[in-house]
């Protein structure tokens, strides 16, 4: 997932007003699988009751709060203040790519503006983002799928200090998300996307297979779908031939794929 990638430097911008406080450090453990989170800032009303209890949060993932007042009611001003920062960091030169965390529409120009500039941009939303945003991100990650990730390690954890095998081997079980039936959509995406950079015999490199599924639906993720990984996805499903082949480092292996019905 990383291919290299963990040596960009990211801008981390969060809309305090559309993000839960319970899952901010998942949210920065999962960005840091994309890049090193060099400028993380939250904007929000911090005199407003409602966005309280932050403060244990963010001094435990070292992100800066910025104060944005409501001037108007009814209208969000923290938009404004993000986008503000967002084309100053750009123009500084000093990020690589930004990771935009907010389910508001209305990031959705600034995005499509960072991507123009030849930034990386990676969304974290809740499920309700509309799909103007997600289509605008390079990539992007639901905020239900880190939750759900952060609630199974906790439970790892709880499990490890009990020191019971018996029953850790059974709850670690009962604990592993429900694998469910992949949409038809989404088995014509993997269809298509394997036609598109199949070689001669018909097979596709999982690895290249899996940057075009991003590009073609940015909040594509095997997670979703209770799955770890692309491969566990993948041979989920009777049509596709998968196929492992050893390369010259006995370490690595390559992986590639065959549509059995191509």
């Amino acid at each position: 997932m990383n291919d290299g990638s963990n040596e960009l430097r990211l801008a981390v911008l969060i809309d305090a007003d559309n993000v839960p406080r319970d899952c901010l450090k998942g949210i920065m453990e999962e960005i840091a699988l994309y890049g090193t989170p060099t400028i993380k800032r939250i904007y929000g009303d911090w005199t407003s009751p409602n966005i309280g209890g932050w403060k244990t949060a963010l001094l435990e993932n070292a992100v800066t709060p910025v104060q944005q007042y409501g001037y108007t009611t009814g209208k969000n001003s923290t938009d404004s203040a993000m986008i503000i920062d967002a084309m100053d960091i750009l123009y500084s030169g000093k990020t690589d790519g930004f990771c935009i965390v907010s389910s508001d529409s209305d990031f959705t120009r600034l995005a499509i503006r960072l991507r123009e500039a030849g930034m990386k941009v990676i969304g974290i939303g809740e499920k309700k983002t509309p799909g103007a945003f997600i289509a605008a991100c390079e990539k992007f990650i639901y905020i239900e799928i880190i939750r759900q990730n952060m609630s199974a390690s906790m439970a790892e954890e709880n499990e490890n200090e009990e020191e019971k095998p018996a029953k850790k081997a059974s709850s670690r079980s009962r604990k592993q998300p429900a694998k469910l039936k992949l949409p038809d959509n989404i088995v014509k995406l993997i269809v298509s996307s394997v036609a598109d950079i199949a070689d001669e015999d018909g097979y596709a490199f999982m690895g290249e297979l899996g940057s075009l599924l991003i590009k073609k639906q940015p909040d594509f993720d095997p997670r979703n779908f209770g799955f770890r990984n692309l491969t566990s996805l993948v041979r989920s499903v009777d049509r596709f031939e998968v196929d492992v082949r050893q390369t010259a480092d006995a370490h690595i292996k390559h992986i590639y794929l065959k549509d059995k019905e191509a």
